[in-house]
């Protein structure tokens, strides 16, 4: 069976992830680092949300069924807020973690080891990151995307592991240690309040954005027939969007004349919106449903 870009993207993210643990947990025994505690927390948290990302695309890709009509895409907007939620826990601790071996004046020790290991894992980490980017550009998934946030603010969180090693042991700057693990904790906030945002919207079935809309209505407004576009109602779900709205035709038109005519519509907006399932509902001219809302 042939695995599709998520899937495969999904796979070697998780793979990194387990590799990271070891090495992390190695040098977090060595060193003492709260720096280096706060990055194997994370890298365990991104290995759940890696394995939560694997099984959400695999959803989201099955076909349409009985039970979901409109497919599982929104899967993997589910996985994206779960992820969320790991990075918020993930960040609370780091910062709980560091604070406390601030007041205690505990330092790290073995930085060397603390340091070899944090180059590997930014060159693996910085590998995967830009696999996840080429996948994301042929896909557009948005757990894959949340996924690849966590590791790419691991590039910044195993330079401030490096940096803050070195300045504690080798420039005996008490305290460089504990004060990183806090800033990686508020780091890792951000991007979670920065992923949730997609994930609402997807969830909520926001709108596009008010320039696709538009470019959507005036190529279907190029067909000579249609006396007008109204109720257009669009929502994305994984990689899928949907869009439906109404129409008006000439009211002396056979059924099987407005059929052809939607028909015709449709075939413009795939070539120009490509994977769109569309749904047109043709009315009269001039017909305007109770309470309907006008939209251009």
């Amino acid at each position: 069976m042939t695995l599709s870009a998520n899937v495969r993207a999904g796979i070697a993210s998780a793979s990194v992830a387990a590799t990271l643990i070891a090495l992390k947990g190695y040098a977090s025994w060595t060193t003492g680092s709260a720096a280096m505690l706060g990055s194997l927390a994370d890298t365990t948290l991104d290995l759940i949300a890696s394995l939560v990302t694997l099984y959400s695309v695999r959803v989201a890709a099955e076909p349409a069924d009985r039970q979901h009509r409109f497919g599982h895409g929104k899967a993997e907007a589910i996985a994206a807020f779960f992820q969320v939620v790991l990075i918020s826990i993930s960040a609370f601790w780091i910062a709980v973690s560091s604070v406390q071996r601030l007041l205690a004046g505990e330092r790290p020790e073995a930085a060397g080891t603390g340091i070899i290991v944090s180059l590997i894992a930014l060159a693996l980490t910085l590998a995967l990151v830009t696999y996840q980017r080429r996948v994301i550009a042929r896909t557009g998934s948005i757990a894959i995307s949340t996924d690849r946030m966590h590791y790419q603010s691991d590039l910044l969180l195993n330079a401030a592991v490096i940096g803050a090693l070195a300045l504690d042991h080798y420039a005996g700057l008490g305290g460089v240690d504990a004060i990183a693990g806090i800033a990686i904790a508020l780091w890792l906030l951000l991007g979670a309040y920065r992923a949730s945002q997609h994930a609402i919207d997807e969830l909520m079935d926001k709108e596009w954005p008010e320039e696709r809309r538009r470019a959507f209505v005036e190529v279907a407004n190029r067909h000579p027939e249609l006396r007008g576009i109204h109720e257009l109602r669009t929502r994305t779900a994984g990689h899928k969007d949907f869009v439906q709205f109404h129409v008006w035709v000439d009211p002396d038109m056979t059924v099987g004349e407005a059929h052809r005519v939607m028909d015709e519509v449709e075939d413009k907006l795939r070539a120009a919106f490509p994977g769109v399932e569309i749904l047109i509902h043709p009315d009269p001219a001039g017909h305007i449903d109770r309470d309907e809302e006008m939209l251009p």
